[in-house]
C-alpha cells in the first residue's frame, strides 16, 4: 500500500494529515452521540495511516526529523479529538465521575507527551510510564467498541482506570527526570 501511494505521488505528510483528520472527525461526529461502533471502526482504519506514513517516508528516503515532528504533533491532536469527544459524551450522560475521568485522560495524555518532550529539551530522558499512547488508545477504543455493542459500564470503568494510570505515568516521568537532573550537591543537603 505504501509503495502504491508513493507511485500516486501522495506524500507521507499528506497521509499523516489525512489520518489525523479522519480520527478527529470520526471521534467528534460519533462519540458525543454515543455511536461508538462506527466511530471506533473508522478510527481503526485511520490507524493504518499512522503505520503507513513512516513506511512511506523510509521507502521514499524522506524519513527524518520533520516527519517525526509532524507525526508526534498530530498524534497529540488525534488523541485530543478522541478524548475530547469522550469528555463531551461523558458530560452529556450527566455522570460527573465519568466526565472527570475522561477529562483527566484528555489532560493526562497531553501532559505525558509534554513531559517527555520537555525532558528531552533539558537533556534528560522520560521513556517510562505504565500508560503510553498506544496502550491508552487500545484500551479506550476497545472499551468504546464494547460499550457500543451494549456492554454496560465498560467505558466509564476504562476511563477511570486510564485516568489513574495517566496520573501515575506523569508522576513516573517527573520522578525519573528529577533523578536525572538532581545536582549531586542537593543529595547531601
Amino acid at each position: 500500500i505504501a509503495r502504491l501511494l508513493l507511485r500516486l505521488h501522495i506524500s507521507p505528510d499528506a497521509v499523516t494529515i489525512v489520518g489525523t483528520l479522519i480520527t478527529c472527525t470520526a471521534a467528534l461526529v460519533f462519540f458525543p452521540r454515543g455511536d461508538f461502533v462506527p466511530g471506533v471502526l473508522i478510527i481503526g482504519l485511520s490507524v493504518i495511516a499512522d503505520l503507513l506514513d513512516g513506511t512511506m517516508a523510509r521507502l521514499s528516503g524522506r524519513a527524518g526529523p520533520w516527519g517525526n515532528f509532524l507525526d508526534a504533533t498530530l498524534d497529540r491532536v488525534a488523541d485530543g479529538g478522541v478524548f475530547g469527544a469522550l469528555v463531551i459524551w461523558a458530560a452529556s450522560t450527566g455522570n460527573a465521575w465519568t466526565t472527570a475521568a475522561a477529562l483527566t485522560c484528555l489532560v493526562g495524555g497531553q501532559v505525558i507527551s509534554y513531559a517527555k518532550a520537555r525532558a528531552e529539551a533539558v537533556g534528560a530522558q522520560a521513556n517510562v510510564g505504565i500508560a503510553e499512547r498506544a496502550e491508552r488508545l487500545i484500551v479506550v477504543l476497545f472499551a468504546a467498541l464494547l460499550g457500543g455493542l451494549g456492554v454496560p459500564y465498560v467505558l466509564p470503568i476504562a476511563l477511570g482506570v486510564l485516568a489513574v494510570l495517566s496520573v501515575v505515568t506523569v508522576v513516573q516521568r517527573i520522578v525519573v527526570v528529577r533523578r536525572q537532573l538532581k545536582a549531586p550537591s542537593e543529595g547531601s543537603a
